[in-house]
């Protein structure tokens, strides 16, 4: 077997899960780094500087939110939750404190395995858009210099909102981004009086980048949560 290439760092306090997680993510051939609690996850995060955080919420020191508000006031790293927390407003609050993916226990291998592979696909676009600013999935291209969007290599002419809007999910692509990020960061306030803003300029961006704006293959709708714009290879 080749070298690892990624390392990911699991906190997890269950040793049966880390157990299972360390089968799962060395037979796919990554390097992994365990800790069981969150004030050893997070001396580990500083020490290796994983690619990739594997978090659960409920830790005995400290809250699995505090561990990812720690960890983000230093780095950008991945951090996909996996907790037994499976209420709406639990999965809303670990992605405000900047996890980028919540998965509910249990879930299945196949379904971490993906979601890792869609963090991968995000950095590796991430990296290259440092150089290139012009993002592609599928048949979708955003220029995000020239401000310039085409589908099958015809333009599509965005209103400067619109724009701003597509700009932050393509920032964040392969991500959960909350309506309340959505509503902070592209209108600057998150009130209950624009509430509705995102569904409505998700709905008319839609209308003129989809297919079919009934199914959706870009602008993908996390129910009750808010939106992540989908990769495609």
């Amino acid at each position: 077997m080749t070298e690892p290439e990624w390392s990911i760092l699991v906190i997890e306090d269950e040793e049966p899960i880390r157990r299972f997680l360390r089968v799962l993510l060395e037979g796919q051939n990554y390097k992994v780094i365990e800790a069981a609690t969150g004030r050893e996850g997070m001396s580990l995060a500083a020490q290796y500087q994983p690619d990739v955080i594997i978090l659960d919420l409920g830790l005995p020191d400290v809250d699995g939110l505090e561990v990812i508000r720690a960890v983000r006031a230093w780095t950008g790293t991945p951090i996909i939750v996996v907790s037994a927390r499976d209420k709406e407003g639990d999965k809303i609050k670990g992605l405000d404190a900047g996890a980028d993916d919540y998965l509910i226990k249990p879930f299945s291998a196949g379904e971490l395995a993906a979601r890792i592979r869609v963090t991968r696909r995000h950095l590796i676009r991430a990296g290259k858009e440092k150089e290139e600013p012009v993002f592609e999935t599928g048949k979708l291209r955003v220029n995000l210099a020239a401000r310039r969007v085409w589908i099958e290599e015809i333009e599509v002419h965005l209103t400067p909102l619109e724009f701003k809007l597509l700009a932050y999910l393509v920032q964040h692509a392969g991500k959960v981004v909350t309506h309340r990020q959505l509503l902070k960061e592209v209108w600057g306030q998150a009130t209950e009086e624009n509430a509705h803003y995102p569904r409505i300029y998700v709905h008319q961006l839609r209308h003129k980048l989809e297919a079919d704006p009934t199914r959706p293959r870009y602008l993908r709708t996390e129910t009750g949560v808010g939106y992540r714009l989908n990769l495609e290879d």
